[in-house]
Parts: structure tokens; C-alpha cells; sequence
């Protein structure tokens, strides 16, 4: 795939994607893991962390544009531990 990345071939890239997609679906299967169950706790959880960041920037009267990247990684970890 890095071949692909390397010379910015996109159809091949969303191909080599899809393989890895495919094969991670099925690993999960195997595992007797549900991945459409697993990938909707994933986007609840990336939602309410998101949410708690876009809180902390209100709170300081900020924008996310306006904060760096550091002051989001504080406030996305602290958002992890809730």
C-alpha cells in the first residue's frame, strides 16, 4: 500500500483501502466481534470527546480554529478519562 501512497495513485490506494477493510471485517468476525456494533461504540465515543472539546473551547470564548493543537490533545485527553 505504500507503494500506492508513495506514487499518489488514488483508485489504487481506495483499492489496497478496501483489501484492508475487507480483512479487518472478517479478522472481527473470527473473533466473534460484531464490527458494525464495534464501529458505532467507536463514533459514540470519538462524538461525546468531541463534544467535550468543542465545551472547553466555549468555555474559554475561543473557537476550535483559534486553539492549537496542543491545548485540543489536553482537553481530548482529559475527555478520554471521563
Amino acid at each position: 500500500m505504500q507503494e500506492e501512497v508513495n506514487a499518489g495513485n488514488k483508485d489504487k490506494l481506495e483499492a489496497e483501502f478496501g483489501d484492508v477493510l475487507f480483512s479487518i471485517v472478517n479478522y472481527a468476525r473470527f473473533l466473534d466481534i460484531n464490527p458494525e456494533n464495534a464501529l458505532e461504540r467507536t463514533n459514540k465515543k470519538f462524538i461525546k470527546r468531541f463534544q467535550y472539546l468543542e465545551g472547553k473551547a466555549k468555555e474559554h470564548k475561543k473557537t476550535l480554529k483559534e486553539m492549537s493543537l496542543a491545548e485540543m490533545d489536553v482537553y481530548w485527553e482529559e475527555a478520554k478519562k471521563i
